[in-house]
């Protein structure tokens, strides 16, 4: 696993080029309005403001419509936001890049072609050579365990399998920061559980800045280190939390004190959003 490993070397080495503890996302007083059919004005994020520290998976989460996936394309550099600035890595983001690779909550996967070949596409772009393709390809393939599906095309694969295959190409690409637009949301519970408990499993061996979008408060605390709780309409940071449960992880950490005081102080947070006029 050469080539593999020398690409993680290299992006460790450019990481700590740019200073230690430098926080890899950092949103800074970002609005997005936009015109409605009626003409009027809609304000879909107001004075957004966070920080990301490398290596550290982010997660946001909050009510439905409060920005928290319009946030996650602004930082894709897949929209502009109305006001503020977003950097990833210390630079400014001012469209897409292949510093930052993207996992939907759709099937986005290339149909016409094999697993393999989607995972080796983004490779392909760059004009990496093929014994190099391969061996990072490999390496992906035996992270999500899809190694015997390699040959397979998406129609011939399950849903969850499907999502392994695009967390697989987004990690192949070795881009400084993951955004992860509710991956799992159309999972059914049990698969989401093993989606889960696979993406944890991969994340603590590639290390990854993650930016993690979900309505699951469960999800949101089993998977992050930090959670941002955003208000409803118009979209703001209102709680930025601390997931204070060690790592390495697993589904039992459920059922821990702490989690649940966790949960229960989100659930809080978020009722008293629904609670509100909008």
């Amino acid at each position: 696993m050469g080539s593999v490993t020398a690409m993680h070397r290299d992006a460790a080495v450019n990481q700590a080029a740019t200073g230690n503890q430098q926080d890899r996302l950092r949103v800074e007083q970002v609005c997005l309005r936009y015109s409605t059919p009626d003409g009027q004005t809609f304000t879909a994020l107001e004075n957004v403001s966070l920080s990301v520290p490398d290596q550290q998976f982010a997660v946001l989460v909050g009510p439905s419509g409060c920005g928290k996936s319009s946030l996650l394309y602004l930082t894709a550099g897949l929209a502009e936001p109305t006001s503020g600035s977003i950097c990833v890595g210390g630079k400014r983001v001012e469209g897409p890049g292949a510093d930052r690779g993207m996992v939907f909550q759709s099937y986005t996967l290339f149909p016409w072609l094999s697993v393999r070949q989607n995972i080796e596409f983004g490779l392909k772009r760059k004009g990496m050579v093929s014994a190099e393709r391969e061996e990072i390809v490999d390496f992906y393939l035996n992270e999500v365990g899809l190694t015997q599906f390699a040959d397979r095309y998406p129609k011939q694969l399950s849903g969850g399998m499907m999502q392994r295959v695009a967390i697989a190409r987004a990690l192949a690409n070795d881009p400084q920061i993951l955004l992860m637009d509710e991956p799992f949301g159309a999972l059914d519970s049990q698969t989401r559980m093993q989606m889960q408990q696979l993406l944890l499993r991969v994340w603590e061996h590639s290390k990854k800045t993650v930016v993690f979008v979900t309505h699951d408060i469960d999800e949101a605390i089993l998977l992050g280190d930090r959670v941002y709780v955003m208000g409803a309409r118009p979209g703001r940071i209102k709680r930025e939390m601390e997931v204070p449960m060690p790592r390495p992880r697993d589904m039992d950490m459920v059922m821990e004190r702490q989690f649940i005081e966790m949960k229960r102080e989100i659930l809080g947070l978020l009722h008293n959003e629904l609670d509100k006029p909008h």
